[in-house]
């Protein structure tokens, strides 16, 4: 994912350094080359040998180091890098590039690189919260450094409070979503639906289906990392959300339809992926179960038909992905629903299909358009997500 792509870590006194040998080597596991500047202080919590063994390159701390191949070492490091993560940033090293300082090797290469700054202060709460540190980040967002907010958690010293540099996975995130894939849906609206709605029976039963959410969430990320503003309207779901989306939550059918189409006017794309509970039960929670002969009876009538509402009143210039599961026939009734619902295209996939279905970390789909047809083969959810991101992109130029 990261194949080819610089990053440049810059670690500050902070015991929050050792965290960062883990994300090096996630970063390494990506493909990523990874160059690692230390403060003399850094060096006082992890041995710099340690990210040079990750890395396979010098770990960079002193200015008039000599034991390299010659060249402006800050200058030349600066042009390699794609970005630039500051982790842990102390109090110190935020005051002095905010403040334009440049002492030693770490400040002096941040100045010189033109590409993003990502920020991760790590201290304690009341330095933190310190008017001098609070008008320093400031500072540095004005200039266009990105600051990552620190964690509220335990502190080294004990103390509870904000100060705490979240974990490795949450910085991995900001630098995917900064460099990993190119931002060719930039400036698009994407509205996507994820999960399994719920249908009230009483206060304790509900109608619902197998959805995870999985699908509608990968491309929600996948959407995202390529430079989309996302907003995710997620019924239940089985894992957590992406980052850096807009998620609205809601339970029903009726909730998921209000959300939608309360949104759908502002929205490029518009991907359905959410399983909707094609039924619900039709009266009050007194009088839902009805008895006949010792067996409940629970009436029932039609949820809303999101999809074809949002094919039928659409605007000009967007477009519509909806996702079909079928046991028999998949093709046939998904090119059908197509048609029904004015869809510029149907995702389509089968439960009898092994690798696809509700919550697999794989799928098996059938792209269908008015122009054809594309059979995606199994693969996950994330690589898929990206085939039909990019199948979208290529209909809409």
């Amino acid at each position: 994912m990261l194949s080819g792509k610089t990053v440049v870590l810059a670690v500050t006194g902070s015991i929050a350094a050792y965290k960062i040998a883990n994300l090096t080597r996630m970063l390494k596991k990506l493909g990523c080359n990874v160059q690692v500047l230390m403060t003399k202080n850094a060096t006082m919590f992890i041995n710099p040998v340690t990210f040079e063994t990750l890395t396979s390159n010098k770990c960079l701390i002193d200015t008039f180091d000599r034991n390299f191949q010659y060249s402006v070492e800050h200058v030349a490091l600066a042009k390699q890098a794609d970005v630039v993560l500051i982790a842990p940033a102390s109090a110190d090293v935020i005051g002095k590039i905010a403040n334009g300082i440049a002492d030693d090797m770490l400040t002096t290469t941040v100045m010189a690189c033109p590409c993003k700054k990502l920020v991760s202060p790590a201290m304690n709460h009341n330095m933190f919260h310190n008017p001098i540190v609070q008008d320093n980040i400031e500072k540095l967002r004005r200039f266009g450094y990105e600051i990552i907010e620190p964690a509220n958690g335990m502190l080294a010293n004990g103390d509870i409070g904000d100060g705490r540099m979240p974990d490795e996975e949450v910085l991995l995130e900001y630098v995917l979503k900064e460099i990993a894939f190119e931002k060719d849906l930039s400036g698009k609206k994407v509205l996507i639906t994820a999960g399994a709605t719920r249908e009230a029976i009483d206060p304790v039963r509900f109608i619902t289906n197998h959805s995870s959410g999985k699908m509608g969430f990968a491309l929600a990320r996948a959407a995202m990392l390529r430079g989309a503003d996302v907003t995710v309207i997620a019924a239940h779901t089985e894992v957590a959300p992406p980052m850096f989306v807009k998620l609205v939550k809601v339970s029903s059918a009726e909730d998921m339809f209000n959300a939608v189409t309360e949104r759908a006017d502002e929205s490029d794309i518009i991907i359905k992926a959410a399983a909707v509970a094609d039924y619900t039960p039709t009266q009050t929670a007194d009088s839902k179960l009805k008895k006949s002969d010792g067996d409940m009876v629970i009436e029932l009538k039609r949820t809303k038909d999101i999809l074809k509402y949002i094919g039928e009143y659409r605007i000009k210039g967007q477009f519509i992905c909806g996702f079909s599961m079928e046991t028999d026939n998949v093709i046939e009734n998904s090119r059908k629903k197509l048609g029904a619902k004015h869809c510029d295209m149907i995702c389509a996939n089968s439960l009898r299909t092994e690798g696809a279905g509700f919550g697999s970390d794989t799928n098996v789909i059938t792209v269908i358009t008015n122009d054809g047809e594309t059979y995606l083969e199994k693969m996950t959810k994330e690589e898929a997500a990206h085939k039909i991101l990019s199948l979208i992109l290529d209909r809409m130029d």
